[in-house]
């Protein structure tokens, strides 16, 4: 195989990853019927308590458990807004992402000292990309995802909970309890991304995730809400990513190419997400 084609397909696999992980999680917040738009800022705060606990301990391990804590603490913050206080959803996830990115800058003042970035730090270091344990994760995450949704009382309680809620809690099912599981999960996986991401750049930056939320938010309609689909979708993306990479060498304006992924978004969104499924949400308990 050609090395330069060799070379881009594993930049599609490492670009990709992320937007796996943030999208199959996203199915479980949505399939328990909590529109999770605050995930760009749990991927933010996924990234830097990767970066402080990995600069702090010199374990990716810790960076990696920081980056949960964090997921988990953000995404709890969400869910107690949204499914105990029933505040709007879409507004809600756009303050949590106001406040991560608050909050992460402020972090990096305090910690780092500077308002840009971090320290360097090591990253997972592996000899191939293939053996990182957050990307194996991402491949696991898809077919345990399929599992939990569609093989276990489980996730048949989660889809009808978001189907339904009235019907749920008819059927015995514990509403409040079964959207914070489904919230929480969808935090940790986008944390986990966010640590992907900067063991990747192996430093934190303002604002480094970029729109990635919102992509993988895309990826998850445009996947019909299935963790396989959202794969898929995340892939088409981060091809296009890849070719934005590869074409800010060529003589197209670079304002142009930079902007190449949400252009591919919004055209992708256009044409095949009408009449392609609708968000498995209950309209009166879904709120947004």
């Amino acid at each position: 195989m050609d090395l330069q084609l060799i070379v881009l397909l594993l930049q599609i696999v490492r670009i990709a990853v992320p937007y796996v992980l943030t999208s199959v999680g996203a199915i479980f917040s949505e399939r328990g019927g909590v529109v999770n738009l605050a995930l760009e800022g749990l991927m933010l705060v996924g990234a830097f308590g990767a970066a402080l606990g990995q600069y702090r301990t010199g374990s990716a391990l810790a960076g990696v458990f920081a980056a949960l804590s964090c997921g988990l603490l953000v995404s709890l913050l969400f869910a107690f807004v949204t499914i105990t206080l029933k505040a709007d959803q879409i507004v809600a996830g756009i303050a949590i992402n106001l406040l991560a990115m608050g909050a992460t800058r402020f972090g990096l003042t305090t910690f780092f000292g500077s308002a840009m970035n971090s320290e360097r730090i090591a990253g997972m270091e592996v000899p191939s990309l293939f053996l990182d344990p957050i990307v194996i994760l991402a491949v696991v995450a898809v077919a345990a995802g399929h599992y939990m949704l569609y093989k276990t009382p489980y996730g048949l309680r989660l889809r009808s909970t978001g189907q339904s809620a009235e019907t749920a809690e008819s059927a015995g099912i514990n509403v409040a309890r079964m959207r914070y599981s489904g919230v929480l999960i969808s935090g940790a996986l986008a944390a986990l991304a966010g640590a992907f991401l900067v063991f990747q750049q192996h430093t934190f930056t303002d604002n480094m995730t970029a729109g990635r939320g919102y992509i993988a938010l895309a990826a998850m309609i445009i996947g019909r809400w299935t963790p396989l689909g959202a794969a898929l979708a995340s892939l088409f993306f981060a091809a296009a990513e890849s070719m934005e990479i590869w074409l800010q060498t060529g003589w197209l304006p670079s304002q142009l190419v930079q902007s190449l992924p949400y252009v591919v978004t919004l055209v992708v969104l256009a044409v095949f997400g009408r009449g392609h499924g609708r968000a498995p949400v209950d309209k009166k308990e879904g709120g947004g």
